[in-house]
């Protein structure tokens, strides 16, 4: 029977849902190969115990209270380059998708994930292999194009408003807010159609709730 200590490629879970790291535990310690080595509900816990453990792949979950998963694997890279992370998330958002890729995660793997692929993608990733397929790929490179570039273009004043706009605020409110005349909210508000490629506030509206989550402003 193989040991723990035996197994070639040793896991850290990082997850705040302990049924979720229970059943991931279960899956990997029924192979001969792969070894839970320790596991942290928080991004503090998870330092710590990369820096104790230096386990070989880190199956990282997205949203957790009072945790960035783009800093921390940032982080991990500048850190532990040797080190592995593999995201496992029920979150597919493609903003998510383009920020973990940028920050140097090998994957990004939905919760829904059968146990051998799950297995097989920590195999993989452990011999070094990236794991964004071309639909990722493809779908990272159209919203940099559609959605980042369309924020970027913004100016500062300009993502103001768009807050402003976003959560139903007139005008009028607008340019008491800024502080700045009426007819300078119009010329701004202008702008950011032409940039968002809309037409009026209502779908400008739109726009900034639908990407909230996107760009937090």
């Amino acid at each position: 029977m193989t040991t723990q200590s035996e197994k070639d490629i040793s896991v850290l879970l990082v997850d705040d849902h302990p049924p979720i790291r229970v059943g991931l535990r279960t899956i990997i310690e029924k192979t001969d190969d792969i070894c839970v080595v320790g596991e942290a509900e928080n991004g503090d816990e998870a330092r710590r115990l990369l820096a104790e453990l230096r386990p070989k792949v880190i199956l990282l979950d997205l949203v957790m209270p009072g945790f960035s998963p783009f800093v921390f694997e940032k982080w991990v890279r500048e850190n532990y380059p040797e080190i592995t992370t593999l995201v496992l998330t029920s979150h597919d958002r493609d903003v998510y998708l383009a920020k973990m890729m940028d920050a140097g995660a090998a994957g990004y793997l939905d919760k829904s994930l059968r146990a051998e692929s799950l297995l097989d993608a920590i195999r993989r990733a452990a011999g070094g292999e990236n794991l964004f397929n071309e639909l990722q790929k493809l779908r990272v490179q159209s919203w940099r194009t559609d959605i980042e570039q369309k924020w970027n273009s913004l100016s500062d004043r300009e993502k103001g408003i768009l807050r402003l706009l976003a959560v139903g605020a007139s005008n009028k409110f607008i340019s008491k807010d800024l502080a700045v005349s009426p007819k300078k909210v119009e010329k701004h508000l202008e702008k950011i159609y032409q940039k968002l490629g809309v037409s009026s506030p209502a779908e400008a509206a739109l726009w900034g709730n639908e990407h909230r989550r996107d760009f937090p402003y």
